[in-house]
């Protein structure tokens, strides 16, 4: 069995790795047959309200009740405690189910008539009053519980819908080619979209493979479509195209395009700055450089930039070049890992405002698995900021195939 052989058992066998979310948390697809839940989707259950188990709402209630009771009679009249107990069901909707909440304004209601009836209050009215607020309270503690199930239900089919969407945008990890085995990570600043303007894509081509990580200008949701623009564009390019600069040059024409429509519809213009790698069979892989941040090789005595030329124009700012982008070439030997990332990861920065730096940890992570890499680098930027980086970030690791295994 040959390395490539290996890597595909490997990466059937585990699964595909979702995207990795701002708490860290990672899930995975289901097998095949099966229908994986969306990331970000709630069950049915989820939103009927059932943080509260019965037989604890019912032994709070009954605990409340006593103590109050006891409480009231222990003491004189002014100092009574049961009315307080038609708070409960408001308190109730916060957390259960409708039916709890129901439960718990009837209980209340009968234990309010039951203290009425064995110590009345001062007056009729009083009485009457009473009963009347306890009554309306717990319909509306009903009400409320019923509205924030429907919101739930809402969020819900929301984030179902932004799961779905975040699918059709970027591919789970870790992907496979010919020469390519990629891992990596992905953390939107704003977590309950779980996109936004850190973009990648891999493509086996007749030309070999083809990666593009890129970073719309922007965050979160006013950034997609941009976002599906550059990719849309790409994953076509990508196969048909038998230059790198071919496929920057559909890329280019992908975001005029968008441009041009979102003047029309009174948004704002949007660069992207993007990187393309094209890695064949040969011991050296070629990059265009469109204003992205540079990348990295590991697993090899000397990790370090593998970039020598200034980049290129982002896209979108073609037309501002004094020439047309080029291809720069670079050594990709088998056996080592080429690092790409957003300024999401360049640009953190910790709670004294000092930037995350990046290049003094590439020693000690060229001795990490490629498989590692990814997650030892989330959980270093995350204790470098203090938390979650403050923008979008994306990272993939790309492990050249065919080579020895790292040191």
């Amino acid at each position: 069995m040959d390395l490539r052989d290996a890597l595909r058992r490997t990466v059937r066998g585990r699964g595909a790795r979702l995207l990795t979310d701002r708490a860290g948390r990672t899930g995975r697809t289901a097998p095949t047959g099966e229908v994986a839940r969306p990331v970000g989707a709630l069950r049915t259950d989820d939103v009927r309200g059932n943080g509260i188990s019965a037989g604890s709402m019912i032994g709070w209630l009954i605990l409340l009740t006593v103590l109050l009771l006891v409480t009231g009679y222990l003491g004189s009249r002014e100092t009574r405690l049961i009315p307080f107990l038609i708070f409960l069901p408001g308190l109730v909707a916060g957390r259960g189910t409708v039916r709890q909440t129901a439960f718990a304004a009837g209980w209340v209601l009968l234990a309010v008539s039951a203290s009425i009836i064995a110590r009345p209050l001062e007056s009729l009215s009083a009485n009457i009053s009473l009963i009347a607020f306890t009554t309306v309270l717990g319909g509306l503690s009903v009400a409320m519980a019923r509205q924030r199930i429907v919101r739930q239900q809402e969020i819900a089919r929301l984030r179902s819908a932004t799961a779905a969407l975040q699918r059709q945008i970027l591919r789970p990890l870790p992907l496979l080619t010919d020469q390519l085995l990629i891992n990596g990570l992905y953390e939107a600043v704003e977590e309950d979209t779980r996109v936004g303007g850190d973009i990648y894509e891999v493509v086996s081509s007749p030309y070999g493979s083809r990666v593009l990580i890129a970073d719309v200008q922007g965050k979160g949701l006013p950034a997609i479509g941009a976002a599906f623009a550059v990719l849309g564009a790409f994953r076509e390019a990508a196969s048909r195209e038998p230059t790198l600069t071919a496929v920057v040059d559909d890329l280019e024409a992908a975001v005029l395009r968008h441009n041009a429509f979102a003047v029309q519809t009174g948004e704002p213009e949007r660069f992207v700055t993007a990187l393309l790698i094209g890695v064949t069979e040969d011991e050296e892989a070629q990059v265009v450089n469109c204003g992205h941040v540079e990348p990295y090789l590991l697993h090899i005595p000397q990790p370090g930039p593998v970039l020598r030329e200034e980049p290129d124009v982002p896209l979108g700012l073609g037309a501002l070049a004094r020439e047309p982008r080029t291809v720069e070439w670079f050594d990709f030997p088998g056996g080592s890992t080429l690092l790409l990332f957003t300024d999401g990861i360049t640009e953190a920065r910790s709670p004294s405002g000092a930037f995350f730096p990046l290049v003094e940890r590439l020693p000690r992570w060229n001795a990490v698995p490629p498989a590692e890499l990814a997650g030892v680098l989330r959980d270093e930027l995350h204790t470098h900021a203090a938390g979650s980086p403050r923008d979008d970030v994306a990272v993939l690791v790309l492990r050249r195939t065919g080579g020895s295994p790292p040191p």
